[in-house]
């Protein structure tokens, strides 16, 4: 039986077809979607990456401005430093033809070629900065070439400009290796003005990302550490320029993108210290103390300030603080060693102890007492003083304290040694010509029926604020201290003691609590010498752009902060124009006490100095130059061409120095020499400060440094009148 097959057709179900095409679509709307997604959401984000990827913004540094003294002298410049470097890129293809230029180069530089380039030799390399010994040329190419091939990597910083010159002449047969030109910062005077002009060093991380944003690139630009430097950065820095370029994977630059924008160079600066006299100073300086360390056969005066200042304008002339530091060994880098040796040594040379320290200010004070005795009436022209050698004193605590040989002490002069009976009776003049210490003790502390009220500790602060004390002067320099005048308040604030009679015989005459900086004491001279007006201290005598032409800046001593334009409580240091502080004889400024029986309470009044005052404070001042032979500076000014007056100042302490070399006996402590002197005396236009750390007598010491800067001024001022120099007598 046979039978026949047919065949079914299969049925297609269209669900199936549905299902595929469903799956097909929703792909297609995903990948839609997401190119949606890509292209309008975040276009411009992946935009921005893909231009980031080829574009570099590279910094082109500024030119930092230059430094001059008043007479155009450099203080402070750019000098070229070569650097030989190396574009791992750019080297031969053949290893042999690489190692052949190594060979060659480090016969040139002196720097190991090294073997071959291991992964522990590349960690190695890692270990080290640029521009410091101690990797191999392959070591540093190998590690370049890792990171960033078409960059240059310097393999020896600061070679000498023949050096410089071979490589460049051997650029055809060392393909990659080229030589890359970098200012350095060069100090052409030194540790001479280093304490003014300061020093460069790298950025600190504290500060990296607040210059990052001023357009500062970190391990590459410097800031001002101290002086000058630190102070003006914001005028000498300039601004850093900028070019966007177009970069491959590799890193070498194909193009620029944007306009370069080229740097704009730091204005210059232009101090109003004289080189000439500056020199002058340190020198003076440095041969007092070598004659008196080499007289006592020991290191007895350690160190020593100068500062010359033109009491009319405030230009500071002269500022020397010894011992200083070379400042050009900072020039690339800050040695540890050096640093360590500077910041160690306890006579702080990195300070610069003209504005920086605090030193008991001894009898120089005494222009503070007198000015304040006389102006509050507590002694006249003709009142005649008692001034024996020696006087004992009741030291009370409270006024009402009765008196016994428990607190009754010895207050001695200082010519009680040579002179017992002391000076005898003298006047008011006198008492400043010969700087008795025992009148001083009367008229700030007053004594029993004599003078039944002194001037006290509370009037004494108001007089001594009034001509520069206890507070800073707003020199545009950083680190500026501001001394102290103690008070009863303050005393039982520190001490937990209260206010003696004592202690205010002690502070008339610069000593005890009483602390000023040496410009402070400067200060002090020159309200005297210029009658009552003090100038705002300066060292900025001019800021000019690249043109030569002024620019106007402003300084706040408060703030700190040099600006272009002026805010409350700043002043104009550029173009110079002299800046009065104020005039104790119209600025009402002493405010009153009214003192019975012991006590002094704050009044409402407030006063001026009189002019009667301040004059007759420069008469003893003058006296002490012509009064023989008690005038403290009658044997260093008495046969000078030139009329001087001054005030010098012999001063007791016991720091941290002396006591550990038991030098703090009672009665025998070591002392500071102080000289303070103006000319001419009728109408001033240098004052001279000079103080020797450890010194002894000031007149004997200080008082013949002061002596030979003064006359210094007058023989170069004499010199640029010959040579009719426009600054001569400026």
């Amino acid at each position: 039986m046979s039978s026949t097959s047919t065949s079914r057709p299969l049925r297609f179900e269209a669900w199936r077809l549905m299902v595929l095409y469903a799956v097909i679509a929703l792909v297609l709307a995903a990948l839609l979607l997401r190119l949606i997604n890509l292209q309008l959401f975040q276009g411009a984000s992946w935009k921005i990456s893909a231009v980031d990827n080829y574009t570099n913004e590279v910094s082109v540094p500024a030119p930092r401005g230059i430094i001059y003294d008043r007479n155009g002298y450099i203080l402070a410049r750019n000098l070229a430093s070569y650097n030989v470097v190396v574009t791992p890129a750019n080297l031969p293809d053949d290893d042999s033809d690489i190692q052949r230029i190594y060979r060659e180069l480090s016969a040139l530089i002196d720097v190991p070629v090294g073997g071959p380039i291991t992964d522990e030799a590349l960690e190695e390399a890692k270990l080290y900065a640029a521009c410091v010994p101690g990797p191999t040329i392959g070591q540093m190419v190998a590690l370049q070439d890792t990171i960033a091939p078409y960059s240059p990597v310097k393999v020896k910083c600061n070679v000498s400009e023949e050096v410089a010159r071979a490589v460049m002449e051997k650029a055809v047969d060392w393909p990659g290796v080229g030589v890359e030109v970098e200012p350095i910062r060069d100090y052409p005077t030194g540790s001479l003005t280093a304490a003014l002009v300061g020093f460069l060093g790298p950025i600190p991380a504290s500060l990296e990302e607040e210059l990052r944003a001023q357009g500062f690139i970190p391990n590459r630009d410097k800031i001002g550490y101290a002086g000058v430097e630190a102070s003006l950065q914001d005028v000498l820095a300039g601004r850093n320029g900028l070019r966007v370029v177009q970069v491959d994977v590799a890193g070498q630059e194909l193009r620029n993108l944007e306009p370069p924008i080229p740097p704009t160079p730091g204005n210059n600066v232009y101090l109003t210290i004289d080189t000439r006299l500056q020199a002058a100073a340190e020198a003076s300086l440095v041969q007092e103390i070598n004659f008196w360390n080499t007289y006592f056969d020991s290191i007895r005066i350690s160190s020593g300030v100068v500062i010359a200042m033109n009491p009319k304008t405030g230009e500071i002339l002269a500022m020397v603080s010894y011992p200083s530091y070379e400042n050009n060994r900072f020039a690339r880098f800050i040695p540890a060693y050096y640093y360590e040796q500077l910041s160690q040594d306890p006579r702080h040379p990195l300070l610069n102890n003209a504005i920086s320290a605090e030193f008991p200010p001894g009898s120089v004070f005494k222009l503070s007492t007198a000015t304040g005795a006389f102006n509050e009436g507590v002694v006249t022209l003709d009142k005649i003083i008692d001034a024996p050698g020696k006087l004992e004193l009741c030291e009370k605590f409270n006024p009402n304290d009765v008196c016994t040989e428990f607190n009754t002490r010895p207050f001695v002069d200082h010519i009680y040694e040579k002179k017992p009976e002391g000076f005898g009776q003298i006047d008011f003049l006198r008492c400043i010509a010969y700087s008795s210490n025992v009148c001083f003790y009367k008229l700030g502390g007053g004594y029993l029926d004599e003078i039944p009220q002194g001037l006290g500790i509370e009037r004494l602060g108001e007089y001594a604020r009034a001509l520069g004390y206890d507070r800073r002067s707003g020199i545009e320099l950083l680190g500026e201290a501001d001394g102290l005048i103690p008070s009863p308040q303050w005393k039982r604030i520190n001490t937990g003691e209260n206010w003696s009679t004592g202690d205010t015989y002690i502070a008339s005459v610069g000593q005890g609590y009483v602390l000023a900086t040496p410009l402070q004491i400067l200060m002090s001279g020159a309200t005297i010498a210029n009658k009552g007006k003090l100038m705002q201290p300066t060292i900025v005598r001019d800021i000019t752009d690249g043109d030569g032409k002024s620019v106007e800046y402003w300084f706040n001593p408060e703030t700190l902060n040099v600006t272009p334009f002026q805010t409350p409580g700043s002043y104009r240091i550029s173009p110079f124009t002299p800046n009065m502080k104020w005039d104790v004889t119209v600025t009402p400024m002493i405010k009153g006490y009214s003192c019975d029986a012991g006590y002094c309470s704050l009044t409402d009044d407030l006063k001026v100095v009189k002019p009667e005052a301040i004059e007759a404070v420069r008469v003893g001042t003058r006296m002490a130059v012509t009064e023989n032979p008690f005038g403290t500076l009658y044997r260093e000014f008495n046969k000078f061409p030139i009329a001087v007056a001054g005030k010098t100042g012999t001063a007791e302490y016991c720091d941290d120095v002396a006591r550990a070399a038991n030098q703090c006996d009672f009665g025998k402590w070591p002392t500071h020499s102080w000289t303070l002197a103006y000319a001419p005396y009728e109408d001033p236009e240098i004052i001279v400060v000079a103080f020797a750390y450890h010194g002894g007598e000031g007149a004997s010491v200080a008082a013949p440094i002061v002596a030979r800067v003064i006359q210094a001024y007058f023989e170069f001022k004499a010199i640029d009148i010959a040579l009719q120099n426009p600054a001569a007598g400026e």
